[in-house]
């Protein structure tokens, strides 16, 4: 790691979706302490960036077109690059986390998630690089570790479940123009009320954004589109 006392943390954002990268550039900027100082959507993007600006930090989505993103961060290992890596990634093989582990990566972000998410990772990584100095005991280097371990997963509203959350979250994001609650429950197999409070929950946790779809008759439903990224 780069030591910079007083000076943001420089986050580069590695992601093939343009628009998931434009958001997770959006939420570094949120975070004080953070700059995103740039965008790449491949792994030779990420290389050049790499090769002409100083760089802290990787926010790295491990399915890149070109190379896994563990090869990647392997490969700019061997090259002398040394940011650490927070991965995002929809994969759950916990071989691939044991893996990364030796690469750099500090982190790991499972997709979707929401910017209360993020955050809390980059303000654990950044109170686990602020620790310097000599440890006085065993007890020190234990807080300093601790500060990369994420707490337990928060509990969802009541009457909503994960994998039913993660059926409407690929469905909303495998329509690019939207969908409504209608739309959604046709999809995923639930009643239009149960898919309107999943939407809703996304909206709320700022995985999506609602505006009215005009140009029906009676009231206009609400249109739901994804926004946080895959």
């Amino acid at each position: 790691m780069t030591g910079r006392p007083g000076q943001p943390i420089r986050v580069l954002v590695v992601e093939d979706d343009p628009v998931a990268a434009d958001a997770h550039v959006m939420y570094v900027g949120r975070v004080p302490g953070f700059v995103a100082v740039g965008k790449a959507h491949t792994g030779a993007q990420a290389r050049r960036v790499l090769d002409r600006t100083p760089v802290d930090l990787l926010l790295l989505d491990l399915h890149l077109p070109d190379v896994h993103g563990l090869q990647l961060a392997r490969s700019l290992r061997a090259a002398g690059h040394h940011a650490d890596v927070i991965a995002v990634t929809s994969a759950r093989d916990l071989a691939v986390v044991r893996e990364g582990v030796s690469l750099g990566v500090v982190q790991y972000v499972l997709k979707p998630f929401t910017f209360a998410t993020l955050r809390d990772r980059l303000v654990r990584y950044a109170e686990f690089r602020a620790a310097a100095g000599e440890a006085s005991g065993q007890d020190e280097v234990d807080r300093a570790l601790a500060a990369l371990r994420a707490p337990g997963p928060a509990a969802l509203p009541k009457g909503l479940s994960g994998p039913t959350l993660e059926r409407v979250s690929t469905a909303l994001r495998d329509a690019p123009d939207g969908l409504t609650a209608t739309g959604v429950a046709e999809a995923v197999g639930i009643s239009r009320i149960t898919a309107r409070r999943y939407l809703e929950h996304l909206v709320d946790s700022g995985c999506a954004a609602r505006r009215p779809q005009y140009g029906t008759v009676g009231r206009p439903e609400l249109q739901y589109r994804w926004v946080s990224g895959p």
